[in-house]
């Protein structure tokens, strides 16, 4: 049987593209689902929006460069780039008829009855169109370009993502009809709200300037116009070993994004045939990137509505709480913080606990501490206006040591990252760009300080980035440490990242490029040779995702073996869970929802003698391989208790969540036998940790 299974790629693997749809149509069951508040489903709708974007910018430009090289290959799970991209084609056609259904016929009529509307510009009364069309004249006209499009005008370039107006006019006198286009301005709001007292009702930014259009194109007649949008392929390709200056190289390539070859064109599902024609030759786009539906295009906007302030169509509110060890800490002490860690080692929980008052407490009591000799840190996504930023600048003009690892190329913020790494410099921090080839994804602060009995580290490592923004969205563990062991760690690892250490040895980490694909591996043999003795054995992971083959082979042999394997995967999941022969023993779901799942937790059972790392690496190549990541070995009992019991939660039959079945796809499960609906997951942890405060 088994023998059969392994011979055909598509039974073995599920295919990275269309796991991540999959992925993606997780969030948008959340947009469905009508118990989710109706501001939240706004939001949820407009996070699949986005996450297409990234996907068409990303995975399937990388397609289309295959095919358009003539690539045939199949890829490992069994996919020739042609097959892909008709499958992926079709799911995603598929997938914007139900946003475009759920949206239209219940969304927006489940909104006017709280008052909120998206209005036609015919719908509009007269008072309205008079405060829109003040509106239009003081804000939007003056940034308008209408650009024409003839012999003397070549069809102007359209930016990726930009929403845009196809206009056509013509002259009085003649029959010839003229083509132009406008550009719907992203840098203001998507929706503009008409004023009507009483009521939130909006009509979107491109029906004003339709029905303003004779402003733009005085002495014309407007024959027809329609709205499309362009996805272009923004997949950066840096070649770091001829770029001398990694920075000034990144700036010129965020110029190129702009100007990436197009992969899908958005449009009006009653667009006529003929302007279609026009635009898919001038824009060079083929039938199968065409995405059509009803407008308005661009669901991205809907975050403005998700944001309007009526906390009864929200989500609860919510407070996060100070980490039970730095509750008893005087606010102004930074002795008393630094103290508290080394009693103990902190774990921590974020959301559900506050990121401000540990991790950015940690940095900013380093950078005033006058005990503090140096600061090191990795940063691969933060905010520009980041008070970690900050901190670091603050340290350096006190005269401290500080190290900075950015990641100028974390995808789509570079342009931040470029920004804050010149002025870190300035303020005479030492950046660096980590090692040549890897992309440095590790989250990582080390503190160096002076104490009365000699020199001791203090360590904060995680799961998430350095960014209070997202810490309030972003579900993460970290821990703040004081322990020798991994002070002199994680100092060996940003010795390696400044300078020149390839041969390091690590003691409580594991780090990739190095040490953790195969430490992580030997474990798994390791729970192999335990179930084969009949000693405790299992496994159980929680990741964003899962691709790397080596490791799906590895956690088949297991389960072949008889080992059972558990995996919590919020994004794409290669592994074929529940197949006879193969994966029987393995199960793997998915809990989207209220917050994002970010943590990545390792548990090996070990022969009764549990081993648990938590860190930023999920089980994809190039994390493994292409990334400077760290795991690091949790020690402490209470923190093992802790972690197992949060894992148990996760796998808690009692919880709404998505189990993968046999064949590869996802069905969610959210009643009990009983015909009740089960608990949501983060609003359960939500009251765990209010009980406990």
């Amino acid at each position: 049987m088994s023998h059969m299974i392994s011979e055909n790629p598509r039974q073995r693997l599920v295919d990275r593209e269309l796991s991540w749809l999959a992925f993606n149509e997780r969030v948008l069951e959340l947009a469905e689902d009508d118990a989710v508040p109706l501001l939240e489903r706004c939001r949820f709708l407009a996070i699949f929006s986005s996450n297409l974007d990234d996907f068409f910018m990303i995975r399937v430009a990388t397609l289309k460069r295959k095919l358009e090289s003539g690539v045939t290959k199949v890829n490992t799970a069994g996919y020739s780039p042609i097959q892909l991209m008709s499958e992926i084609s079709q799911k995603t056609q598929e997938l914007l008829q139900r946003q475009s259904k759920v949206f239209h016929d219940e969304i927006l009529p489940r909104l006017a009855t709280h008052g909120i509307a998206l209005a036609k510009w015919d719908s509009l009364d007269d008072a309205e169109r008079t405060h829109v069309n003040q509106i239009f004249q003081s804000k939007i006209f003056p940034v308008l370009t209408p650009l024409a499009v003839d012999p003397s005008h070549p069809f102007p370039y359209i930016s990726g993502l930009s929403l845009n107006l196809a206009v056509v006019v013509k002259k009085p006198e003649s029959d010839d009809d003229l083509f132009a286009r406008v550009k719907v301005p992203s840098n203001l709001p998507r929706f503009v709200e008409t004023g009507k007292s009483g009521t939130r009702r909006f009509v979107p930014m491109e029906e004003v300037i339709i029905a303003n259009l004779s402003e733009l194109f005085q002495g014309m007649e407007i024959k027809d116009h329609y709205t499309f949008r362009l996805t272009r392929n923004a997949d950066l390709e840096l070649e770091e070993e001829e770029s001398e200056d990694l920075l000034a190289s990144m700036e010129q390539e965020l110029l190129r994004r702009k100007f990436g070859p197009p992969v899908r064109l958005e449009v009006d599902r009653d667009i006529q045939p003929e302007l279609l024609v026009t635009l898919m030759d001038e824009l060079n786009v083929k039938e199968e990137d065409i995405s059509r539906y009803k407008e308005p295009l661009d669901l991205t906007g809907l975050n403005q509505l998700a944001d309007i302030d009526m906390p009864e169509l929200k989500y609860p509110p919510f407070r996060n709480q100070v980490p039970p060890d730095l509750r008893e800490v005087d606010k102004d002490s930074t002795d008393e913080f630094f103290d508290a860690i080394r009693r103990r080692e902190i774990m921590l929980h974020h959301p559900y606990e506050s990121f401000n008052s540990s991790v950015l407490r940690f940095l900013q009591s380093a950078a005033t501490d006058p005990h503090v000799l140096a600061i090191k840190q990795t940063l691969y996504r933060t905010s520009g206006d980041s008070p970690i930023v900050e901190a670091l600048i603050e340290a350096a003009e006190q005269g401290k040591q500080v190290l900075a690892v950015i990641e100028i190329r974390a995808r789509f913020d570079e342009l931040a990252n470029v920004r804050w790494a010149r002025k870190l410099e300035d303020a005479g921090v030492h950046v660096v760009y980590g090692l040549i080839g890897l992309k440095t994804h590790a989250k990582l602060s080390l503190v160096v300080r002076q104490e009365s009995n000699g020199i001791r580290r203090y360590v904060h490592m995680g799961t998430g980035n350095y960014n209070p923004k997202t810490a309030r969205l972003y579900e993460d563990f970290g821990i703040l440490s004081a322990d020798p062991t991994l002070g002199e760690d994680v100092n060996k690892l940003f010795n390696q990242l400044s300078g020149f250490a390839p041969q390091t040895a690590f003691t409580r980490i594991l780090v990739a490029p190095r040490t953790m694909r195969s430490g992580l591996l030997e474990r798994i043999d390791r729970e192999i040779a335990h179930q084969k003795a009949g000693k405790p054995a299992f496994i159980r992971m929680k990741l964003n995702a899962i691709l790397d083959e080596e490791f799906i082979e590895a956690l088949y042999k297991a389960s072949i073996e008889g080992v059972k394997i558990e995996l919590i995967v919020r994004g794409i999941c290669s592994v074929r869970a529940g197949i006879p022969g193969l994966s029987e023993n393995i199960t793997a779901r998915s809990i989207l929802g209220r917050f994002l799942e970010h943590s990545r937790v390792f548990h090996f059972a070990n022969n009764g003698n549990d081993d648990l790392f938590i860190g930023s690496a999920d089980l994809m190549h190039r994390n493994l391989d292409r990334r400077v990541e760290s795991l690091v070995q949790i020690t402490q009992t209470d923190h093992k208790r802790f972690l197992l019991g949060a894992l148990d939660s996760y796998l808690s039959n009692e919880i709404i969540r998505w189990e993968m079945q046999p064949d590869g796809t996802w069905s969610e499960i959210k009643f009990g036998a009983d015909s009740a609906r089960l608990h949501d997951f983060h609003a359960t942890a939500i009251d765990w940790y209010k009980a406990r405060e």
